[in-house]
């Protein structure tokens, strides 16, 4: 296999007056195993139609970056230019370097607006050659198009990826051209951007339905930090502008890609602040496709788990035993997992999912009484809990339907680590590495053939009466004092 692969959504994408280069085909990305088992070394030219969040082309990336193929544009890419609510945070230091170029006086131009194409770092205007660079840098997508404004000065409006089939014979050219540049050279990782500065902010939704964690063991969050020398302060989504003024970011409320405590994550990681849920965590926990080929990988046990898309959809059956489970990707709380009894049924169920999800997951039902869920912190475990089915439910929680029904959940027991099996707590531990040295529960099945790995949330519970009935008040001590820890050595101490 060659060191690269360029990524097309339409074979007729790559033009018949293009080079001869590998390409390959999404769809053969995604189901062949010769390409998810390829070498870490792969370089992935993701130039899909569409990177829209669920999409072929962001299946693609998360897909690429399970497998440690090096891609781009990174999934992380991809959501930060998914909204200027978040990409505006990485290009306001560039604004002064646009007026700079922009704002010298023009024989002839007196223009209030225009816009600019980048591939692969490169631009037609020499004068901003500079600031190509730097915005490839920020964000690595093989085609930018970037619209500048005068807005009393000049400034950078938005960020859009461009994509393969929409371009112009003089726009292919300068691709072309950008392209070889780009493949003759070493691959290297963006720059990181890092800055410092005690105050711990935890967000949190006092109306959240479900929060990570309920109003006692906040209050107990405070207190530890009281003891500690950290002054902990509840925020909410009002409060982003003051995210400047702490240390450190806890985020307490269900996070997702598509939601504002990503963006809370990421600018607390562009002002330097030590972030837990971390971005990079939310990216790959929220995901159960990514999840799923990242446990495979590294051939950590998992119920038999089939990626469908419309196209194999006939044949999931022919996999995996009714009753099976299909889900959504980014769900949560037992919320988006359906189980389905026959053919019809999966049918049905999967045309509606299919409207918010190019893929979908199907697996193997495994009933077990209780679920274990493994809480563990910067890759030690904290506690063991057994969470058990909703009464007469398959699932933990049970999302009642009709007006005035709420959330049913089952009841919970918890375990000191050293009380609980080896083998539930160190495959909990191998899962939770993959991802990063953050905050994580992995929940597990103990099956009479093995315990498998059923996830690993980003997010996990820590409520009092719960998850700290063994350890106590230690539980909400410890986690301050990892935050500690991490700003420490952020600070050289």
């Amino acid at each position: 296999m060659a060191d690269h692969i360029i990524l097309v959504e339409n074979p007729t994408d790559w033009k018949t007056h293009f080079p001869k280069l590998p390409v390959v085909a999404a769809k053969d990305y995604l189901a062949k195993p010769e390409y998810s088992s390829a070498g870490r070394s792969l370089r992935v030219l993701n130039l899909c139609r569409s990177y829209r969040y669920l999409s072929v082309g962001y299946y693609c990336s998360l897909l690429a970056e399970a497998r440690r193929h090096r891609v781009i544009p990174s999934v992380r890419t991809l959501n930060d230019l998914s909204r200027k609510s978040i990409y505006s945070l990485d290009i306001e230091d560039l604004d002064d370097h646009v007026q700079q170029v922009l704002g010298k006086p023009r024989p002839g131009f007196n223009a209030t607006g225009f816009e600019l194409d980048i591939f692969f770092g490169q631009c037609a205007v020499k004068e901003l050659q500079e600031l190509a660079r730097q915005l490839f840098d920020a964000f690595r997508s093989p085609l930018l198009r970037v619209e500048f404004r005068l807005q009393g000065k000049w400034r950078i409006a938005t960020l859009k990826a461009l994509h393969l089939h929409s371009l112009s014979a003089e726009q292919d050219e300068m691709f072309l051209g950008a392209l070889a540049t780009y493949l003759s050279r070493r691959w290297r990782q963006p720059r990181a951007r890092s800055n410092y500065r005690y105050d711990l902010a935890v967000l949190h939704n006092p109306k959240e339905e479900m929060p990570p964690s309920n109003l006692k063991a906040l209050q107990q969050f405070i207190k530890a930090g009281r003891e500690g020398g950290v002054n902990v302060e509840l925020i909410e989504k009002k409060d982003y502008g003051r995210l400047a003024e702490f240390d450190a970011l806890f985020i307490r409320e269900t996070t997702g890609i598509d939601h504002y405590t990503y963006q809370f994550a990421k600018k607390a990681e562009s002002e330097g602040m030590v972030v837990i849920d971390d971005s990079d965590s939310i990216l790959k926990c929220t995901n159960k496709v990514y999840l799923d080929e990242l446990l495979r990988m590294h051939r950590i046990r998992t119920p038999k788990t089939v990626i469908v898309r419309r196209d194999n959809l006939e044949r999931v059956d022919s996999e995996i035993h009714y009753p099976i489970v299909l889900k959504i990707p980014d769900g949560s709380f037992s919320r988006g997992v359906f189980k389905v009894s026959d053919r019809a049924e999966l049918l049905e169920m999967a045309s509606k999912l299919f409207k918010s999800s190019d893929l979908l997951l199907a697996q193997e039902f495994l009933y077990t009484e209780f679920d274990w869920r493994v809480g563990i912190l910067n890759k030690t475990p904290l506690f063991v809990c057994q969470y058990f089915m909703s009464g007469e439910h398959w699932q933990i929680y049970h999302h009642e339907s009709g007006q005035g029904r709420g959330v049913r959940e089952g009841d919970a027991k918890t375990f000191r680590v050293e009380d609980a099996p080896e083998i539930v707590v160190k495959s909990a531990a191998r899962a939770a590495n993959l991802i990063g040295n953050g905050f994580y529960g992995v929940d597990l099945k103990q099956t009479a053939k093995g315990v498998v790995v059923i996830e690993v949330n980003d997010n996990p519970n820590i409520d009092y009466g719960v998850e700290d009935v063994v350890l106590k008040e230690e539980l909400y001590r410890k986690i301050i004092e990892d935050f500690v820890w991490r700003l420490d050595r952020k600070r050289g101490k």
